[in-house]
Parts: C-alpha cells; structure tokens; sequence
C-alpha cells in the first residue's frame, strides 16, 4: 500500500462518484443499508464514507438515524455534502485508525470498501469498536477475489498490458488485496469482536464500458500510479480498458463481496 493508493483530489472525487458510483458502490450501498435495517440503530458511524453513497442509502433507508459520515480525504465529503442535505447527517473528516469520538458513542458502525485501505486493520477495527456502544454492530463490505469481478479484472490487465515494462497494480495491491475470509475474521478477533459473521455476496450490475474505463482510469488511486507513465499515459490506458470491457458494454455482469457483521 503506498500514500497514492488512498489519494482522491482534484476532479478525481466527483468522477469517482459520477462513474463508478452506480456501477461499483450503489448495489452494495443497497444492501448495507438493507443489512444495517435490521439492527435499528439511533446513532450511526460511517467510516471511509467516500462522496455518501452508502451515507444515501442509510439515510433514506433509515431516515430517523443520527449519522456521522466521515473519511480521510475532505475533497470527498465536499462531493457528498452537495449530495445529502440534512440535519440528521454530519459529514466530518476522520481517520478511521484515530477516532475523533468518545468510547460507546454509536449503535452501529459501517464501512463499505474501506477496510482494504487501512494500513493496519485490526487498529481500525479496534477503533470501530471503541466507538461502539455494547452490543453495537460493526458492519463492513469488502471486496472478494478479484477473478470473480470481472470488470475490475478486464481494466487492471488491460492497463497493466499498456505499460509491460512497469505494469500499475494499484487494483490488485489495494482495493482487491484482503479476501482473505480467515484473515478477516482473525483481523476481528483480535479488534476484540464477537458473533462475527462472513458471508460472500454476489451480485451483478450494469456496465457502460466508457463511464467503467474513465472512472477507474481517471476517478481513482490508480490515475497517479498511471500519470507516472509519462504524458498521454491515462488517456492511453483509459481507452485501453474501454477496449478490454467491450463484449461487457450494457450487460449485467458478476461482481462479488464480502459482508461481515461482529458485535461488540
């Protein structure tokens, strides 16, 4: 993992959430609200919030929840606070590693796709913890093997053939790098949670191979690793990928995740 792997600035953020958002993030954000439903919270933490698509879905599925949506990069929160306007959401930068809030102060905390990121996960797990009221719910989504989500796959190898000699990895090294569930699991014992849960969700979503290709090329960690290819560099790789997603264009094609759940 390096610092550029977590880097979401400049027009990144608002192409991320345009491109990727509907593809990638919304079907599961669906879910996770779905999921966290269920254990009726009053007072939510979201960590890695990103520009509020899971924020969304939480509040409209949950609507008379108190929640605090946070994340490491502002420039994302700007994104989702144009989006979600009311006085039942609070969107605050945070590290998820070091919690700006008191010991037991949230019913549930959720994370959707930013646990792959942590440079330590059992502290940030432990941290989610923390803020966790006994008996609060930790829910996380994160991704599975990359080889079972094939648009992640087609665009990380068409990107990785523009460039043999020197090959951006940045979608293996971080965002498909912890599907390990054993190494989940254990990551979450040793944060202190019990009654844990983990369970593969597969889904599929429609893919537009234009947004699919410039979103990941242009809207992601993976635009600095390619821009260090020289000029012309994204443009190049993004046409690549458009390419490689052609026989996926504007069809439902697998993804999968994993869900967990742990109480405190």
């Amino acid at each position: 993992m390096t610092a550029a792997d977590t880097a979401f600035a400049g027009s990144i953020p608002a192409r991320y959430d345009h491109s990727l958002g509907p593809l990638l993030f919304e079907p599961y954000a669906k879910i996770v609200a779905e999921r966290a439903s269920a254990f009726a919270p009053g007072r939510i933490l979201e960590t890695a919030a990103g520009t509020g698509i899971v924020t969304e879905a939480l509040h409209c599925t949950l609507p008379e929840a108190e929640i605090v949506a946070t994340d490491l990069n502002q420039a994302m929160l700007d994104v989702a606070s144009r989006k979600i306007q009311s006085d039942r959401v609070r969107f605050q930068a945070a590290d998820a590693l070091d919690l700006p809030f008191a010991d037991g102060e949230f019913d549930l905390v959720v994370c959707q796709f930013g646990v792959m990121f942590y440079p330590d996960k059992v502290r940030g797990n432990a941290e989610a913890r923390r803020v966790l009221r006994n008996g609060g719910h930790y829910l996380v989504a994160i991704w599975d093997e990359l080889d079972r989500n094939p648009v992640s796959q087609a665009i990380s190898r068409a990107v990785a053939a523009e460039f043999p000699a020197d090959p951006p990895r940045f979608i293996e090294r971080a965002p498909f790098s912890y599907a390990d569930k054993d190494r989940i699991e254990r990551d979450l014992r040793s944060a202190g949670f019990t009654d844990i849960a983990v369970e593969t969700v597969p889904i599929a979503s429609r893919v537009d191979a234009h947004e699919a290709a410039y979103g990941m090329c242009c809207g992601s960690p993976l635009t600095a690793e390619i821009e260090e290819r020289g000029p012309g560099a994204v443009e190049r790789a993004a046409k690549a990928a458009e390419a490689a997603l052609a026989d996926y264009d504007g069809k439902d094609v697998p993804m999968s995740a994993i869900l967990v759940s742990a109480r405190k």
